[in-house]
């Protein structure tokens, strides 16, 4: 018998696993000690990355935060989905639109294989009642459905200032218990706090399973807050306060799970939604040895942790294939034992022979969008920029008829253009870029314009 075939029928007749998705918001790829962060330290994300898998190559699928949250739920880019837009990247407190109905999200799938489902924490697909979570297959929803920075106050101070000394009276955000308002201004001191204690709560509740909870954390988005205990702690400052407090969330989240002896059927997968908001300085994070943050196309603008953990089932590890958020809604559904959608197009692909040591990601390229221009793609460890754009303040976008090519493996940082001695390999990607042009139709786009 092959270990293939071993694996496959010990997953029939295994029962469905859980599945638990932490996601945080802007969070960079350097930014976990486990990633090499010198100052920041994160025992617990440490841990599970140890007893897990770690992905160094690991995709967003769009540098901002609605378009890939879309791209995570429903296992397809956000041109597709309608999640993003020319002029308007995100959506807002004032938005009127969402994610689509008819899109089928990972609780929708899940749901249909009997699980209960929980979203806590940060939604951004939209806020009114047909975009919430659930409208969207989750059977409850606690948390603030956009971005903590939105609805600044009129008697706040400017933009950049408000956040650099944050109150929580600057932003009128919203805290939302299913479809109404428990909470406004949210109390951001205890957020991370509170949504742990929701996760930890629904897990217990739910532990004969299966259960999907979604995790998507608010922190560490600016403005910066964090609970009491978490004050002065680390020596990278307030930032680094924060995601010590997520590195404890998640820590939280593992004991539980074993607490109630279901880690041996959980599948926890942790990431970030982009790279970091490096335009704020301490109060943004780092992408490492990679080249810009969050909004753009450079490798620390869409490159993320990617962590799972799977104990007794997961192969534990360091992986440098490629892989991206998108997959995780293949992967699950299929190790939950559906069946992905057929009547449209699914760009996630099944990462379990990798997760699972049965064989290598099917993953072998990446498609790097800035709202719904392609700027780049990716294959096998060469990446080529026929489009660039610097991540945020220069408004200067640059056309390279030549396109830009860079070695990963060797040049991370994207700083050394290859394509005047490998021409062959520009015209590779070349039609990789013209097929995805091809194949890649906009759905119908929902953010205003």
């Amino acid at each position: 018998m092959t270990l293939i075939l071993a694996a496959l029928l010990a997953l029939q007749d295994a029962p469905k696993p859980n599945v638990v998705i932490i996601f945080a918001d802007d969070l960079g790829w350097g930014d976990l000690s486990c990633q090499g962060h010198p100052s920041i330290r994160t025992p617990h994300l440490d841990r599970m990355a140890a007893e897990g898998q770690r992905w160094t190559n690991f995709y967003s699928a769009a540098p901002v935060c609605t378009p890939s949250r879309a791209a995570l739920l429903t296992g397809r880019l956000p041109l597709r989905n309608g999640m993003t837009s020319d002029k308007r990247r995100v959506l807002f407190g004032n938005s009127k639109s969402g994610l689509l109905p008819e899109e089928i999200t990972l609780a929708e799938a899940l749901k249909a294989q009997g699980y209960a489902t929980a979203c806590v924490g940060k939604w951004h697909l939209g806020h009114l009642k047909p975009h919430l979570p659930t409208s969207q297959g989750f059977d409850s929803y606690f948390g603030i459905p956009y971005s903590n920075d939105m609805e600044r106050v009129p008697t706040a101070p400017p933009y950049k200032e408000a956040n650099r000394d944050p109150r929580i009276e600057y932003f009128n955000v919203p805290l939302m218990r299913n479809e109404a308002i428990v909470e406004r201004p949210a109390d951001q001191r205890t957020i991370t706090k509170r949504y742990t204690e929701e996760a930890v709560r629904f897990i217990r509740d739910q532990k004969k399973g299966p259960f999907f909870l979604y995790l998507p954390h608010t922190m560490p988005h600016i403005p910066l807050f964090r609970s009491p205990a978490f004050e002065g702690k680390s020596a990278r400052g307030l930032y680094g306060d924060v995601v010590e407090e997520l590195d404890w969330s998640v820590g939280e989240v593992l004991r539980t799970l074993r607490d109630e002896g279901v880690e041996k059927n959980t599948l926890v997968f942790f990431s970030s939604d982009n790279g970091p908001w490096i335009v704020f300085d301490d109060h943004g994070g780092s992408a490492g040895a990679l080249r810009d943050g969050k909004g753009g196309t450079f490798e620390g603008g869409m490159r993320v942790p990617g962590i799972f953990w799977w104990p007794g089932r997961i192969a534990p590890g360091v992986v440098d294939q490629i892989g991206a958020t998108m997959d995780v809604f293949t992967t699950a559904v299929r190790l939950a034992g559906g069946e992905v959608p057929k009547d449209r197009e699914i760009d996630g692909l099944d990462l379990s022979p990798a997760l699972l040591g049965t064989g290598p990601s099917p993953r072998q390229s990446m498609a790097f969008y800035r709202d719904t221009k392609l700027y780049a793609v990716r294959k096998g460890p060469w990446k080529a920029h026929f489009f660039t754009k610097a991540a945020y303040g220069d408004p200067k976008e640059t056309a390279h008829e030549t396109p830009l090519l860079y070695h990963l493996g060797v040049d991370p940082g994207e700083k050394w253009d290859q394509a005047a001695k490998h021409p062959e390999v520009v015209t590779e990607l070349r039609r990789l870029y013209e097929a995805t042009l091809a194949s890649v139709k906009p759905g119908e786009n929902q953010l205003e314009k």
